[in-house]
């Protein structure tokens, strides 16, 4: 059963960070706007999409998901804060779509790394 549950939760949220790579890749007008809004247009745009990239490959690969959960929940911390700060809930009428997204890929992460705290060097022994 934690077998299926874990890839569940790496599935997710990987599906979640790699079709939004299109977006940030491709220029799409949601995320230059969003990365202009913050100010970070457009190499913010880019280094998060590389990150996103490394973290949705990381999640479905066995040995490097903890390290791909660890990238995910602090790449949601990140968006979390850019819409509680600068964006909102939502964006350009998305109905809170893009927000709710990231909520999903930090729960999935986050429950990811408390199945998998031991495979952490920093945590190995709790």
């Amino acid at each position: 059963m934690n077998k299926i549950l874990s890839w569940i939760l790496r599935l997710i949220p990987a599906v979640i960070l790699l079709q939004s790579l299109w977006f940030k890749f491709t220029g799409a007008e949601e995320a230059v706007f969003i990365f202009s809004q913050l100010g970070a247009e457009p190499w913010g745009r880019y280094f998060v999409g590389v990150f996103e990239l490394i973290t949705g490959v990381g999640l479905l690969v066995p040995r490097w998901t903890v390290y791909g959960a660890l990238l995910g929940v602090f790449l949601m911390i990140g968006a979390l804060l850019a819409h509680f700060t600068v964006l909102g809930i939502e964006v350009q009428g998305d109905g809170g779509l893009l927000f709710g997204l990231g909520w999903v890929v930090f729960v999935c992460c986050g429950i990811l790394l408390w199945m998998k705290k031991k495979e952490l060097p920093f945590f190995g022994n709790v």
